[in-house]
């Protein structure tokens, strides 16, 4: 049986993609950048937020305004504050582990106070007191393994002996290079990418716990 869980926040442990992805769209259309939302979900989920703005800059061929990330933060922590639920079946499931006692934490892209703030919105919280780990913690970024490796580090186990749940190509990438076994979260749009980077694809947390046996 799997040692420790490593779950990713955004879209494994929290439903905030359609949130986030839908605030920066529509930001982005104001400066004539155009995507569909099932595309951003492809492009955009699980990466460091610079890379995304990058992307957009490349595709209107100008630079964002300065006070872009400032302002997409500002209005996101608001809609989170408010939006954010946990995934449905994500609550049993963390129950199931608790009870076999396999220890758990989440490794996220996001800053700690934004990890922090769809927690405790989405009442996940005290299942997580002082097991966040975020790239902003250790400068790596999703795609680079370094998150997860941090991870298991601090939670005391070999990588061998973790699993890492993820919903985004980033992710998928960013476990496999550091050498986990990843489930990746199929959620319609992301399948095909998920299984391409090298995940085992799982459509709910009933599922999840069928193929861990838990």
């Amino acid at each position: 049986m799997v040692k420790c869980i490593i779950f990713d926040c955004d879209g494994v442990l929290v439903d905030t993609e359609k949130i986030g992805n839908g605030i920066l769209l529509a930001m982005a259309q104001e400066h004539g950048f155009e995507m569909e939302l099932e595309n951003a979900y492809r492009h955009f989920n699980g990466r460091n937020l610079k890379d995304c703005f990058r992307h957009i800059e490349e595709a209107i061929d100008q630079k964002l305004p300065e006070n872009f990330e400032t302002e997409y933060r500002e209005k996101s922590f608001e809609a989170f504050k408010t939006q954010v639920k946990p995934m449905k079946g994500v609550v049993d499931f963390i129950d199931k582990i608790e009870k076999l006692q396999i220890p758990y934490c989440v490794a996220s892209s996001g800053p700690v106070e934004k990890i922090r703030l769809n927690l405790e919105v989405s009442g996940l919280l005290d299942k997580f007191e002082n097991k966040i780990f975020s790239s902003y913690q250790i400068g790596s970024w999703k795609p680079e393994p370094g998150i997860f490796l941090h991870a298991a580090k601090e939670m005391g186990f070999e990588v061998q002996d973790c699993i890492v749940l993820e919903d985004s190509k980033a992710g998928v990438k960013s476990g496999i290079s550091g050498g986990f076994k990843v489930y990746g979260f199929a959620n319609g749009f992301n399948n095909e990418d998920l299984e391409k980077e090298g995940a085992e694809l799982f459509g709910s947390y009933e599922e999840l716990s069928e193929k861990l046996g838990v």
